[in-house]
């Protein structure tokens, strides 16, 4: 079986990742790494195995490519993907979709003109325990979601921002770095979020950018929401770190970063923890809940996603993820942003 040539865009921490996965990959290959010709990437590429190119269109036009990962910086997320999009070739672009809003309506129009086939790479959509949460809740089985409530609390090391001094200014963030997973995470489970509430803060780092953040959401399904993000939190209460999807992190087992509260019960995540009324019982505070653990593999979400790149470039998947919600995920992001600058509910449509 000839395999699929893959071109990976940029080979930073998360490109990085990519290329390992591809490298490990029995149905893909590696077909070539865009990155600069500075010491650091060519070290890198020779260690490797991987053919450099200087851009994407070189790639394109000097080796068999299937299908592109985009994990370069996001200010570039929207040129390299439209040079693949033009040529017809299947793209993933990593998160965030674009590095704005406005820039992302302009991509999503020219993705729909030419029917391009692109996946964005909002991974943890890929995650086992989102997949059972999700058919949990279609089912019904704690009835119907009311509310949500979830965290984002971690601790980033001075040397975070060290290597990366860009996420001192503004773009750089939890809101647009980490956030934009959660976005994606809420709306996948309670559908479209149409106002929100914010209260950011930056008095422990004093950079450019928020280190804390208080959200409130309202969805179109009425369910409403909170959610508090911080990158200068003492916490095991993150999804990197209560999930155990990323050996990167310690895991801090039984503990969870979501609860979701319906008429008939409720379900926190990652643990999958179900606490309902029993069957034929009075809805009431003063009827014993059950309790039950939907047991569930646990699975690298950046590995279950490349799988899925694989079949949408094949045709036998559509996006889990399309552009559309990459778009909106950013576009509550932002409006999250403005909510924290002007103090008042903002809607997100």
């Amino acid at each position: 079986m000839n395999r699929i040539e893959l071109v990976v865009i940029g080979p930073g921490l998360v490109g990085r990742k990519h290329i390992e996965l591809i490298a490990n990959h029995p149905q893909c290959r590696l077909a070539g790494v865009v990155a600069l010709a500075d010491a650091q990437s060519l070290a890198y590429c020779a260690a490797v195995g991987a053919r450099r190119f200087d851009d994407i269109g070189q790639a394109l036009d000097h080796t068999r490519v299937d299908g592109v990962i985009v994990a370069s910086p996001n200010v570039f997320h929207s040129a390299h993907a439209q040079v693949c999009i033009e040529r017809a070739v299947p793209v993933l672009i990593e998160k965030p979709i674009t590095a704005n809003y406005d820039e992302g309506c302009r991509l999503l129009e020219y993705i729909d003109r030419r029917q391009a086939t692109v996946l964005v790479g909002h991974h943890r959509a890929h995650s086992p325990f989102i997949a059972k949460a999700r058919e949990l809740l279609a089912d019904g089985t704690i009835g119907e979601v009311v509310s949500v409530a979830g965290s984002a609390l971690l601790y980033k090391p001075a040397d975070y921002f060290e290597q990366g001094p860009w996420r001192r200014q503004p773009g750089g963030g939890p809101i647009l770095i980490n956030l934009v997973h959660e976005i994606g995470i809420l709306r996948t489970l309670c559908g479209e979020i149409v106002e929100v509430q914010a209260l950011g803060s930056n008095r422990r780092r004093g950079f450019a950018v928020e280190d804390t953040v208080a959200i409130n959401f309202r969805f179109a399904s009425g369910v409403l929401g909170s959610f508090t993000l911080s990158d200068t939190c003492a916490s095991p209460r993150s999804w990197e770190h209560t999930s155990g999807e990323n050996p990167v992190y310690p895991h801090s087992a039984g503990e969870d970063c979501y609860h979701l509260g319906g008429t008939r019960g409720s379900l926190s995540l990652p643990t999958l923890r179900l606490h309902r009324f029993p069957p034929g019982a009075v809805a009431s505070w003063l009827t014993r809940l059950s309790e039950e653990t939907i047991e569930v593999s646990a699975r690298d979400p950046l590995a279950c996603q490349l799988d899925h790149f694989l079949d949408v470039i094949g045709g036998r998947a559509r996006p889990l993820v399309s552009a559309f919600d990459g778009l909106q995920n950013l576009r509550v992001c932002e409006a999250i942003s403005t909510a924290m600058a002007c103090g008042r509910v903002v809607a997100t449509r």
